[in-house]
């Protein structure tokens, strides 16, 4: 039997205690493998340049400049590789944060040993790592404390898109939504699609910023 195809990773966190837990809980994965390190936002944006890994790790509290600035420089210049924001704060409202900075989920550091590894493979396949049940709750607050009126829903989109981008957006993979929508994985593939292209979005995580911007999740 062929081996899987391995995930590159490259943990970014300024403990190095951390790091070697972390490396030695990714390794000990046959699909997953650590190719570097850094203990700074800068550091850690020069090896995701050089290394060009399928997944970044990347701690928010970090000496000199921080997680979600180096996300933002990543993202920018490293485009195919998928930024994982590793954090001790537990605080949804951080979730918000780190997709404004581009990143694709957050894991907290406290439930690392449970999540991490399904972060790693749900980001490294093009999803975005959301607590579905706790997406829409994040949303409602942040629109709630800014004082804005609530966005409008009018998209431009079917109904049936609509609802597909809503799931997205919600965290649920393709196959999950062609589940509840009792569609082929196919034909939610599709729709994705013609969704990005209406939208004119080319990520996953842009999904996401737009359901915000729209109000177009479940409260």
């Amino acid at each position: 039997m062929a081996e899987p195809e391995r995930i590159t990773v490259v943990l970014a966190d300024d403990h190095a205690v951390l790091r070697a837990g972390l490396r030695a809980l990714l390794d000990a994965e046959p699909d997953v493998e650590v190719v570097g390190e850094a203990g700074t936002g800068d550091e850690a944006v020069e090896v995701v340049r050089a290394l060009r890994p399928a997944v970044a790790i990347m701690d928010i509290s970090m000496p000199g400049k921080d997680g979600l600035a180096a996300t933002k420089e990543i993202v920018a210049s490293v485009p195919e590789t998928r930024v994982l924001v590793l954090t001790m704060h537990d605080d949804e409202q951080y979730l918000y944060h780190v997709l404004e900075a581009g990143g694709h989920g957050y894991v907290v550091k406290s439930s690392a040993d449970s999540d991490l590894l399904s972060a790693i493979r749900t980001v490294a396949r093009g999803g975005v790592f959301v607590y579905a049940p706790a997406a829409a709750h994040v949303l409602k607050d942040y629109v709630e404390a800014s004082g804005l009126p609530r966005p409008s829903k009018k998209t431009g989109l079917s109904e049936r898109e609509v609802e597909v981008l809503r799931l997205t957006a919600e965290g649920y993979s393709n196959q999950e939504i062609a589940d509840q929508l009792y569609l082929s994985r196919k034909t939610v593939d599709s729709y994705r699609g013609r969704i990005m292209e209406k939208l004119d979005l080319h990520h996953r995580s842009e999904l996401v910023r737009y359901a915000v911007r729209r109000g177009l999740l479940r409260e």
